[in-house]
């Protein structure tokens, strides 16, 4: 099964079993605009909650806050937003399709880096057991090729997207030869610049109104409150402010699913430091960071960090934690040093004083900021992605069958646990129905009893529900239940009394947090 096959896959089985349908659907939809479903809410909310007690309960000097989406529009003006918050576009004639232009000379490097990666497989099957890749990969002629060509084009980007130079981008998509993934052509309009704020009034009468945005980001609502709670909360530098919420953009090349959505939910949190420190912090929260990611439990080789050769304007440092998707490695969260830009401009903007007075070093400053940025719906489509398999089956007849499974870790999944009854009669409904209603007031239970209690464990398998409790004609004897594990499909037999001691150990949250 190739990526792209497995990924059509993956959002089949989102709508399927009510994790993300496509919003207003039976108007056939809303292009980037999805819906979570009644499984899909559910994982959110564990996501959410995983990332926001981390921040403001593993950290003393973090809090959290829930800014409004509607900002003074000067707002956006001193943040930068109104005259920078551009993407380069390119159409292309024959297909009438639009797209990124950086977008399209990122996935061409990313073709090429393929070739190498190709390159070195070849040579380590030739070679065997012998095979030095690290020499391989600095001497091979070919690989030096096209590795100087990535360097060359990466390069070029980036200086014309600093300059601004919309006419070099373009010039790089023709030097690349790269063509429109629909037509197949390389039939081009010009590059130019797209703002990505949405525009609404505010005011009831629309001559009066005011033009104000839908905003892009949730980082600025943190800053505009940041001597709020500085004062409020009697915060000492450095600490931290938190924020979950919905942003959004007016993305023209959104795609790949969730991954890119014109509404979409951000986890953000803003750590103020002194002015000369913010790089030591940097580092550190990006080590924090990366851990969180890793308590999940996917594989630290599913992980890698890409550092920014192209700056945003506000910042002096910036790199991405990227996660190896369906298709490809792509940015899930990312760190910045933002310097002072953001809470001087907002003084400069508004007249306000926004400086804090430290009492070590007897002087008041402008804190410098260091952000962590990560995309809640991102996250989810990362832990979809991750937990998703298709199994083969041995059974004892010799034949096999088959299952789809999520293995989502028990602390995130949607259902905790599932308790069935063994047949529909012999009083064994009315004891799983007491098991229950006992552990609902813990735990995200679901109690079913209709078809075979193989199709019940497969149904389960399939939204990641990690514990099956099945009640068998034995439990009316000695009250005990089987619990059964999706990961391994085996089975254990344990008192019925327990079952809350054992579901809480194995589901609680602190299992991930405490290895962060």
């Amino acid at each position: 099964m190739t990526q792209e096959e497995l990924f059509k896959k993956l959002i089949a089985h989102s709508k399927e079993y009510g994790f993300v349908f496509p919003s207003s659907e039976i108007y056939d939809g809303l292009s980037a605009v999805y819906d979570y479903g009644q499984n899909g809410v559910e994982l959110k909310n564990n996501i959410r909650r995983y990332w926001w007690e981390a921040m403001t309960r593993l950290n003393e000097n973090i809090v959290g806050i829930d800014a409004a989406i509607f900002m003074h529009p000067q707002t956006w003006v001193a943040s930068g937003h109104v005259g920078a918050f551009n993407d380069p576009l390119i159409d292309n004639k024959d297909s009438k399709k639009r797209y990124r232009a950086d977008v399209l000379i990122e996935e061409w490097m990313e073709k090429q880096r393929g070739k190498i990666e190709k390159e070195v497989e070849k040579a380590r099957k030739r070679f065997g057991e012998k095979f030095d890749e690290a020499l391989f990969r600095q001497t091979n002629p070919r690989i030096q090729s096209i590795a100087e060509k990535i360097n060359a084009v990466n390069s070029r980007m980036v200086e014309a997207l600093e300059q601004n130079n919309l006419a070099e981008i373009k010039k790089i998509i023709e030097d690349c030869e790269i063509v429109c993934p629909i037509s197949g052509t390389k039939n081009w309009t010009d590059v130019r610049q797209f703002n990505l704020m949405f525009e609404t009034k505010l005011g009831s009468v629309s001559d009066d109104a005011s033009t104000i945005y839908l905003r892009p980001e949730t980082a600025q609502g943190i800053f505009v409150n940041y001597i709020n709670v500085q004062k409020t909360g009697r915060m000492k530098i450095p600490f931290g402010i938190a924020q979950v919420g919905k942003a959004f953009r007016n993305e023209i090349v959104a795609r790949q699913f969730i991954f890119r959505m014109r509404e979409f939910e951000q986890m953000e949190m803003q750590f103020f430091v002194r002015p000369g420190e913010e790089m030591k912090w940097y580092e550190f929260w990006m080590e924090k960071r990366m851990r969180w990611h890793r308590a999940m439990g996917f594989g630290d080789e599913k992980y890698r960090y890409h550092k920014h050769e192209k700056l945003a304007h506000y910042a002096n440092a910036a790199s991405d934690i990227e996660f190896e998707f369906p298709f490809g490695f792509k940015e899930v969260e990312g760190i910045h040093s933002r310097t002072d830009f953001d809470l001087g401009n907002h003084q400069k903007h508004s007249g306000k004083k926004l400086q804090y007075f430290d009492p070590e070093l007897n002087k008041s400053y402008i804190p410098y900021v260091i952000e962590t940025s990560i995309g809640l719906d991102r996250t989810f489509l990362l832990v979809l992605s991750a937990a998703y398999a298709e199994e083969k089956i041995a059974k004892e007849d010799g034949s096999t069958d088959e299952r789809v499974v999520l293995r989502i870790p028990a602390p995130l999944a949607p259902v905790k646990l599932a308790v069935f009854p063994l047949v529909k009669k012999d009083g064994l409904p009315e004891m799983a129905r007491k098991i229950m209603d006992d552990l609902k007031y813990d735990f995200a239970c679901q109690y079913e009893e209709k078809d075979t209690i193989g199709k019940r464990y497969r149904r389960h398998d399939a939204i990641g529900t990690p514990f099956c409790i099945t009640v068998d004609h034995q439990t009316l004897e000695d009250e005990t239940v089987t619990i059964r594990y999706r990961d391994t499909m085996e089975q254990e037999r344990v008192p019925a009394s327990r079952l809350r001691e054992i579901m809480a150990d194995k589901v609680s949250l602190s299992n991930m947090l405490r290895q962060i």
